[in-house]
C-alpha cells in the first residue's frame, strides 16, 4: 500500500488533470474562463515602466548631487557600512522637482550602463504598485500569475536573489501604507528611490534617509532661466527679479518661461501682466484654502496667464475646456483615448458654438503642453496626459459648482465610454480606474446625481477581475457608505453595491462570508422588491452557489432545487435562467457524492439545450464536457474518454486546434485513459499533447508543465518508475527557474519524485528526499497543511519499505495525534492513517502475521 500521490481537490466542470494532483488549468465561473498563461521572458539589460521625460532645461541641483553620492558612493543610503545598500525617499512641497531629480538619476544610470534593470512605477495607490510589481514579475519570469498579489511577491523574491544591478524608481507615493509588505528588498546590487510629499514616521525605517527637496537656490533659479532662454537671451532682462516674485518655484519658473518664449516677452514685461493678474485673482479668490502648499497664489497666476494664451492659440479656444477636464482626472496621466472620445468632443462643441473634431481637441492637448500646463508623453498612451497637481487645483478653484457638475459627469462618461469591453492591457485599465478615483474625489456628490455613475461601478468590477478581488470588496464598501449617504440604504444603487460587495466576498476567499451578505441582502430585496423580482431571485442564486463553495454541496442542491421550482413558475421551463439553475443543481449534485446521479442530472440538462440553444451554443459544449468528466468520477473512466473524443471532434470544427478549451479536452482523454487502465496509451496521447503545446504555450507555460508532470506520472505507471524519476528531475529544474523554489508546483515536483524514486527501488532515498520536502512544507505552508501531513505520510510509509516496521509505526502514530487534533475523526486521511499503523504492526518482529 503506498501514498504517493496527492489526491485531486475539488473540481469544477472544465479541468486538467496532471501532477499528480488533478491540477486545475482552467476553471468556469458563470461561463468565463480564467487561465494562468506565460510569455517568454525578457533579455536584460531591461527597462519597465514609463519613466517621465526630462526637462528641458533641468537643473544639476546640489539635491541632485546629494541623491546621487547617497546611492551611488554608498554613504548612509545606498551601502551601509556593511556594504548592505538602502532606500532614498525623497520629500517635499509640490512643483519643487522631485519627480525631476529622480528622472535624472535613472536616466543618468542607465545611459552609463551601470543598471541592467531599470523599474519606474507610478506609486499612487497600492493596486498600482501591485498591479506594476506584478506585470514585471511575468516580464522578467515569463509567468502570469492568476492573482497581482502572488506576482507581487514573486518580483519581490527575485530582486532579493538577482545578481544584476537593478534600480526601482516608486514615484509619488501617496500613503506609506500602500507600500506595507512592498518595499524591495535589501541587496548588494539593489537600489531604491521614493518620491512622495509625506513625512510619515514609517518612511524613516531601517536604511531609509529622508531627503527633503525644497525649491530652487537663488543660483539654480537664475540658471534655469538663463538655460530656458538660452535662444532669446535678451528676454532675460529682469530676470532675476522674476525669479524671487515667483519664490524660486521650479514649476512656476517653468510656465513663465514657457509664456516668454511664446509670447517673446521679457521678464520685466512677464512681471507686470504677473502682478495685474495676481491683483484680479486677488479680488475673485481672496481666501484659496487647501491648496498644497505657499506657492498657490503663484501657481494660480502663472496659470491663469498661460490658460488664456493656449485658449488663443487654438482655432476653437478649447484649451481652457480641456484643461478642465483634465484638473478632474489623475495628475500621474490620462489615457490619449479619454479626450478623443465623442462625449469631450460634445462638451468642447457646446462650449465653443461650433463642431470641435477630435483633431481640434488633440490641438488644444498640444498647445497646453507648448505652455507647460500639461505635459504630452505619447511613449505611454494610457498616460499621455499629465498635468501636475498644483495646476490642477489652481484649475478646479476657477470653477463653478454648476459646471463642476457638468465636467465630472463629462469626465467619468469619457472613462467609461474609452473601457475596453475586454481588459488586455493592464496599463491602461490601471490608468482608467485611478482616474475613476481622481473624478470621484473632484467631483465629489455630482456623481451620484441621480444615481451612481456607472463608471464607479466598472471600476470596482475591474479590480476584482484584474485579481485583486479583496480590493474590489474595499473599494465597493466605501462606494456602498457614499451611496447610503447620497442616495439612502433602499435605493437599487446601493443595494447593487451590496451584492458586489458579497460577491467579491466570495471570491476573495471567503464563501461564508458571501452567504451572509447575500442573506442579508435577500431579506432587503425581498421587502423592497417582492420575492419574485429578478434581482431577489438572482440573490437567491448567488446564496445557493456561495453555500457550496463554502462547503456545503448538499445545503446549495437543496437551496438550488427550490430556486428551480419558483424559476420555473415565474419565467416558463425553457427560460436561460432555468438551463442555468439545472446545470448549478446536477454540478452540486456531484460534489455532494453523487456523481452518477449528476452524470444523469446533465444528460436531462443536454437534451433541452440542444432543443432550445441548437448544437453549437457554448453551453452545449460545456454540459458535455461535464457529463464526460463525472462519469469518469462514477466510475467509468473508459466511458469518460469516448465521450471526450466525441467532444474533441466537436471543438476541433467549432474552436479549432489551437484553442485552450482543446487542449484541454485532450488533456482529459490522456488522463482518462491512463485511468481506465492503459497508462502506456496515456504517455503517448500526453508526449503527442506536449509537441503541440510547446509549439502553441512555448516550454515555460504552466499548461506544458503540467503536462510533462503528466507524461512522468503515466511513465512511471506503464512499468519505468527510473524514466519517471527523470522526467520529474528535468521538470522540477524548470519550475524551480520559472517558478521559484517555494512555488506549490516546485513542491509538487519534488513530491512526485520521491516518490518514484522509491517505486524504482531506493526506499531510503525516498525517505532522504521527502525529510527534506518536510522541512521546506513546514517553512512555507506551516505544520498542520494537508500537503505537509501527506509528506509526513509518505515519510512513514517509505520508512517501513526500508526495512524499519517499528520506525514507521512509530512516525504513523505520530501523525494520527495531529490528524486527530485538525481532522474530523471520520476524515479519510485519518482512516488511511489507522490502515497503516495496522499494517506495520503486522511487519513487527514477533508479530504472528510473521
Amino acid at each position: 500500500m503506498t501514498n504517493g500521490s496527492d489526491p485531486p481537490p475539488s473540481q469544477v466542470t472544465n479541468v486538467v488533470h496532471g501532477d499528480n494532483y488533478g491540477v486545475q488549468a482552467g476553471t468556469i465561473h458563470g461561463g468565463v474562463h480564467y487561465y494562468q498563461s506565460a510569455r517568454p521572458a525578457v533579455d536584460l539589460p531591461y527597462r519597465a515602466g514609463i519613466t517621465p521625460l526630462r526637462a528641458a532645461s533641468f537643473q544639476d541641483r546640489g539635491a541632485a548631487q546629494l541623491v546621487a553620492g547617497m546611492l551611488d558612493r554608498g554613504d548612509t543610503v545606498v551601502l551601509t557600512s556593511d556594504g548592505s545598500p538602502s532606500t532614498s525617499v525623497l520629500s517635499g512641497l509640490g512643483g519643487v522637482g522631485k519627480t525631476q531629480l529622480a528622472v535624472d538619476y535613472a536616466e543618468r544610470l542607465w545611459s552609463a550602463h551601470e543598471v541592467e534593470l531599470l523599474v519606474w512605477v507610478t506609486a499612487d495607490s497600492r493596486e498600482a504598485i501591485v498591479s506594476s510589481y506584478d506585470r514585471l514579475a511575468a516580464d522578467l519570469t515569463g509567468v502570469e500569475d492568476p492573482e497581482p498579489v502572488l506576482g507581487a511577491q514573486r518580483l519581490l523574491e527575485w530582486l532579493a536573489g538577482a545578481s544584476v544591478r537593478w534600480l526601482v524608481v516608486l514615484d509619488d507615493l501617496q500613503s506609506p501604507r500602500d507600500l506595507s509588505g512592498l518595499w524591495p528588498p535589501t541587496t548588494p546590487t539593489g537600489r531604491v528611490v521614493v518620491t512622495t510629499r509625506r513625512r510619515d514616521a514609517a518612511l524613516h525605517g531601517h536604511r531609509r534617509q529622508l531627503i527633503e527637496i525644497g525649491v530652487f537656490t537663488p543660483t539654480e533659479a537664475h540658471a534655469y532661466l538663463h538655460a530656458a532662454l538660452a535662444d532669446q537671451p535678451h528676454l532675460l532682462n529682469g530676470a532675476a527679479e522674476l525669479a524671487r516674485e515667483l519664490g524660486y518655484l521650479p514649476l512656476a519658473l517653468a510656465q513663465a518661461a514657457a509664456y516668454l518664449l511664446d509670447r517673446g516677452l521679457s521678464c520685466t514685461d512677464y512681471r507686470a501682466r504677473l502682478a495685474d493678474r495676481q491683483r484680479q485673482l486677488s479680488s475673485l479668490l481672496p481666501d484659496v484654502e487647501g491648496l498644497p502648499d505657499q506657492h498657490q497664489k503663484t501657481v494660480a497666476a502663472t496659470w491663469s496667464l498661460s490658460v488664456e494664451h493656449a485658449n488663443q492659440l487654438t482655432p476653437v479656444g478649447v484649451a481652457g475646456p480641456m484643461l478642465e477636464l483634465a484638473s478632474l482626472l489623475d495628475a500621474n496621466g490620462i489615457p490619449a483615448e479619454v479626450f478623443g472620445t465623442t462625449t469631450v468632443q460634445q462638451l468642447l462643441t457646446d462650449r465653443a458654438g461650433r463642431v470641435v473634431s477630435e483633431e481640434d481637441a488633440r490641438d488644444g492637448l498640444g498647445c497646453l503642453h507648448r505652455l507647460s500646463l500639461i505635459t504630452l508623453d505619447p511613449r505611454s498612451p494610457s498616460r499621455a496626459v499629465q498635468v501636475h497637481a498644483l495646476v490642477q487645483r489652481a484649475t478646479r478653484d476657477s470653477i463653478t459648482e454648476d459646471r463642476l457638475s457638468i465636467l465630472a459627469r463629462v469626465a467619468a462618461d469619457a472613462l467609461l465610454q474609452a473601457w475596453p469591453d475586454v481588459e488586455r492591457d493592464t496599463q491602461l485599465t490601471h490608468a482608467l480606474r485611478a482616474n475613476t478615483d481622481a473624478v470621484a474625489t473632484a467631483g465629489g456628490d455630482h456623481l451620484w446625481e441621480p444615481d451612481g455613475h456607472l463608471v464607479l461601478f466598472r471600476a470596482g468590477h475591474s479590480l476584482g477581475e484584474s485579481g485583486l478581488a479583496a480590493e474590489a470588496v474595499d473599494y465597493f464598501q466605501r462606494l456602498r457608505a457614499t451611496s447610503t449617504r447620497r442616495l439612502g440604504p433602499d435605493h437599487p444603487a446601493t443595494l447593487r453595491v451590496r451584492r458586489n460587495i458579497a460577491y467579491w466576498r466570495g471570491e476573495a476567499g471567503d464563501p461564508a462570508g458571501a452567504v451572509a451578505a447575500f442573506e442579508e441582502l435577500l431579506t432587503d430585496r425581498v421587502r423592497i422588491l417582492g420575492p419574485d423580482h429578478p434581482d431577489t431571485l438572482r440573490a437567491r442564486h448567488s446564496i445557493a452557489y456561495w453555500r457550496g463553495e463554502a462547503g456545503d454541496p448538499a445545503g446549495a442542491v437543496a437551496a438550488f432545487e427550490e430556486l428551480l421550482t419558483d424559476r420555473v413558475r415565474i419565467l416558463g421551463p425553457d427560460h436561460p435562467s432555468i438551463l442555468t439553475t439545472r446545470h448549478a443543481i446536477a454540478y452540486w449534485r456531484a460534489e455532494a457524492g453523487d456523481p452518477a446521479g449528476a452524470v444523469t442530472a446533465f444528460e436531462q440538462l443536454l437534451t433541452d439545450q440542444l432543443r432550445i440553444l441548437g448544437p453549437d451554443h457554448p453551453s452545449i459544449l460545456t454540459t458535455r464536457h461535464a457529463i464526460a468528466y463525472w462519469r469518469a468520477e462514477a466510475g467509468d473512466p473508459a466511458g469518460a474518454v469516448t465521450a471526450f473524443e466525441q467532444l474533441l471532434t466537436d471543438r476541433l470544427q467549432i474552436l479549432g486546434p489551437d484553442h485552450p478549451d482543446t487542449l484541454r479536452t485532450r488533456h482529459n482523454i490522456a488522463f482518462w485513459r491512463g485511468e481506465a487502465g492503459d497508462p502506456a496509451g496515456a504517455v503517448t496521447a500526453f508526449e503527442q499533447l506536449l509537441t503541440d503545446r510547446l509549439q502553441i504555450l512555448g516550454p515555460d507555460h504552466p499548461d506544458t508543465l503540467t503536462t510533462r508532470a503528466d507524461i512522468a506520472h503515466w511513465r512511471g505507471h506503464s512499468g519505468d518508475p527510473a524514466g519517471a524519476v527523470a522526467a520529474f528531475e528535468e521538470l522540477l529544474a524548470d519550475r524551480a527557474r520559472i517558478l521559484g523554489p517555494d512555488h506549490p508546483s516546485t513542491l509538487r515536483a519534488r513530491h512526485n519524485m520521491a516518490y518514484w524514486q522509491g517505486e524504482a527501488g531506493d526506499p531510503a532515498g525516498a525517505v532522504a528526499a521527502f525529510e527534506e520536502l518536510l522541512a521546506d512544507r513546514v517553512r512555507i505552508l506551516g505544520p498542520d497543511h494537508p500537503d505537509t501531513l501527506r509528506t509526513r505520510h509518505n515519510i512513514a510509509f517509505w520508512r517501513g519499505e526500508t526495512g524499519d516496521p517499528a520506525g514507521a509505526v512509530t512516525a504513523f502514530e505520530q501523525l494520527l495525534t495531529d490528524q486527530l487534533r485538525i481532522l474530523d475523526p471520520d476524515h479519510p486521511s485519518i482512516l488511511a492513517t489507522r490502515h497503516e499503523i495496522a499494517y506495520w504492526q503486522k511487519r513487527l518482529p514477533g508479530s504472528r502475521s510473521n
